[in-house]
């Protein structure tokens, strides 16, 4: 039969959670590429658009390399956007590597959907391993603001959930309001140690009371273990949510921060891997295009760095 009115798609649904190894190199960056990389502002022209996707094919063949090298394919994948990553997704699709694509318009304050009303028709398009969002969401903040968000990212969950196909990975970034930063004399550092865990799990039940329901949360690495204890118990608190897994990202901080935040986060069981990114690429590649690094050099580079995290966190696994 085709695929007219009396045409009936098999789904199968996929059982919500993801509780296997994962270990994410992101490189969905948008804005910040066409800004802090190439210095442009403005729409794009078709050459500029194809430099930016010919930077991120250094990345993707930095991936491949590490694969090659002994990363572990069955939990190794990539996030990249359609807009410069198009082609890159359909080959690592084509190839079996775990894709995950990003939903959210890149480099606003508020959570909106990149293609609007057509948000699913481009996530079918490309049907990656995971859907991902990025939201900035701190319980302290605008409530209507707040709100907003949280009914869009509803409507994407549930309609990921009918769908059955990708699952939904959801990265959460705490930002601090600016009274909360003054009630620590403005000390980000504290921030980071003394508020930030607590406000992450109040947005994790926020968003689930919403009708939110991740499989993966994209977490800030965290500096104690018991705090990681506590971002595990949020996402995998109440009926269903027993296999969520939380990855941990980079924020583009240091390899060695990084590195502290994934042993940390390794020997806590429902933390399953990481997504760090820039941290892995940055570098490597203002060196390939100021030309201190060759074209194999950078992804040579970029190889050596997602394999030195994968050893961290795989090396501090319980």
């Amino acid at each position: 039969m085709g695929a007219g009115a009396g045409h009936i798609e098999r789904r199968i649904i996929l059982p919500m959670g993801h509780d296997q190894p994962l270990y994410i190199l992101p490189f969905d960056h948008r804005g910040s590429f066409e800004t802090g990389m190439f210095g442009w502002h403005g729409a794009l022209d078709a050459a500029q658009t194809a430099q930016i996707a010919a930077a991120k094919r250094v990345i993707f063949d930095g991936f491949l390399a590490a694969l090659a090298a002994g990363a572990p394919r069955h939990a190794a994948g990539i996030l990249v956007d359609e807009q410069f990553g198009a082609g890159i997704l359909r080959d690592a699709a084509a190839a079996g590597i775990a894709t995950a694509c990003p939903a959210e318009k890149s480099g606003q304050d508020e959570f909106d959907f990149e293609y609007g009303e057509d948000f699913g028709s481009h996530i079918a398009a490309f049907d990656p391993t995971f859907c991902k969002v990025l939201v900035r969401f701190n319980t302290e903040a605008d409530a209507a603001l707040n709100a907003r968000q949280a009914a869009r990212l509803a409507r994407l969950s549930a309609w990921l959930r009918a769908r059955g196909r990708s699952k939904f990975m959801f990265e959460l970034l705490v930002p601090p309001e600016p009274a909360q930063l003054a009630r620590l004399g403005g000390d980000r550092q504290r921030y980071d140690l003394e508020l930030r865990p607590a406000l992450m799990v109040a947005a994790i039940e926020a968003l689930q009371r919403a009708g939110v329901e991740p499989d993966v949360w994209k977490v800030e690495g965290l500096d104690r273990r018991e705090d990681c204890a506590r971002i595990v118990a949020a996402a995998r608190a109440g009926v269903g949510r027993g296999q969520v897994g939380c990855i941990v990202l980079g924020r583009g901080e240091d390899e060695g921060k990084v590195g502290e935040w994934l042993a940390t986060a390794a020997g806590v069981p429902g933390f399953i891997g990481f997504a760090v990114g820039r941290t892995d690429f940055w570098q490597p590649l203002v060196d390939w295009r100021t030309g201190i690094l060759s074209r194999e050099g950078a992804v040579a580079r970029i190889a050596e760095r997602y394999l030195a995290f994968v050893a961290i966190f795989q090396d501090h696994r319980p």
